[in-house]
């Protein structure tokens, strides 16, 4: 029944899109094919940089089933990181223009800050985490305890002020589209995801270590039983994740800059990807990345103009069905 309803619900948003949204910000798509074009690849790329975020998450919370609240605040570390090493390597703080930025400018500060996000992480399981194994609620809180500290010294070092990493200036050009401009640096972005989604199944498929991390999620004490150190996986799967967080700020930073409050709006998009995906799968991360990116591209564009503010509301409906059908997620396991 379950089934039924989200089949009845999908072929009624895919009749509405194409023939019934005539009152609405973007109009039908057989009226307006370069909008609804332009809709849709705003949702694949967007999905793209929530999959990057929240990859790194799923895999620290369905391997170690700790809820890294302090997962958002490593974003933003890395962002200001990265930030800062551009700024420095281009000698000047302010008026950047994409011209001035090579490819190298632009790729040495994200590995810079996706690594002190990486190393930050590593400390934060090593120091808080790992003593308490096993207490989720009490990791819950000591991460939210860290993300407060976080943030009080992050607006202390950077300021208030919103800050943004500049795009390549190779990349950030317009294309056309059924006479819509698009910019590639959105597709830019959305290679970079999908660079990162393939070197990561290839880790967790392809090697030893990405099998017993495989294996933990799935049975973590035979793993521990087996003889194999889970103590160090755990450590190079924080180290991972929060390496994709910083990577995921990095991203962030460019397409939207970054900011104080950056932190817990990336670390709820995390949540929603991760509960509409399943616990500890990627394969659900990237599913769950793609319907959440659809919901928050589609929404304010094809709800009635004089509802299209209620459009996040559509973001907890996709939750609601999502659980609905599948409590565990779509690619979910019982923990």
């Amino acid at each position: 029944m379950p089934a039924l309803v989200t089949a009845a619900v999908a072929a009624a948003a895919v009749a509405w899109v194409l023939f019934l949204a005539a009152d609405t910000p973007a109009g039908t798509a057989l009226d307006n094919p370069g909008t609804f074009m332009v809709t849709a690849l705003d949702a694949v790329t967007f999905a793209g940089l929530l999959f990057v975020a929240a990859s790194g998450f799923t895999l620290i919370f369905g391997l170690m089933r700790t809820v890294n609240m302090a997962h958002g605040s490593l974003f933003l570390l890395a962002a200001y990181v990265a930030i800062g090493v551009q700024q420095a390597m281009l000698g000047k703080t302010r008026n950047i223009e994409p011209s001035e930025v090579s490819l190298v400018d632009w790729l040495v500060p994200m590995l810079v800050g996706a690594t002190v996000a990486a190393l930050a992480g590593m400390v934060i399981q090593q120091v808080f985490l790992q003593w308490n194994e096993g207490q989720e609620l009490r990791q819950a809180l000591i991460t939210l305890a860290i993300t407060v500290v976080l943030a009080d010294q992050m607006l202390r070092e950077f300021g208030g002020l919103a800050q943004r990493m500049v795009w390549p200036g190779s990349v950030t050009h317009f294309i056309e589209i059924f006479g819509q401009r698009y910019a590639t640096t959105r597709l830019f972005m959305l290679g970079v995801a999908v660079v990162i989604g393939v070197l990561l199944w290839l880790w967790l498929n392809k090697t030893r270590l990405g099998l017993v991390v495989r294996a933990g999620v799935d049975d973590r004490q035979m793993v521990r039983g087996l003889g194999i150190n889970i103590r160090v996986v755990f450590a190079v799967v924080f180290f991972a994740g929060a390496f994709l967080a910083g990577v995921g700020g990095v991203l962030g930073a460019s397409f939207s800059g970054a900011a104080p409050g950056t932190d817990g709006s990336w670390l709820l998009n995390s949540l929603v990807v991760v509960i509409i995906g399943g616990l500890g799968s990627i394969k659900g991360a990237a599913a769950g990345s793609l319907l959440y990116g659809t919901v928050v591209a589609f929404s304010p564009a094809y709800l009635p103009t004089q509802y299209s503010y209620y459009a996040i509301i559509l973001t907890f409906g996709l939750l609601a069905l999502v659980l609905a059908v599948r409590p565990y997620g779509l690619y979910g396991r019982p923990a």
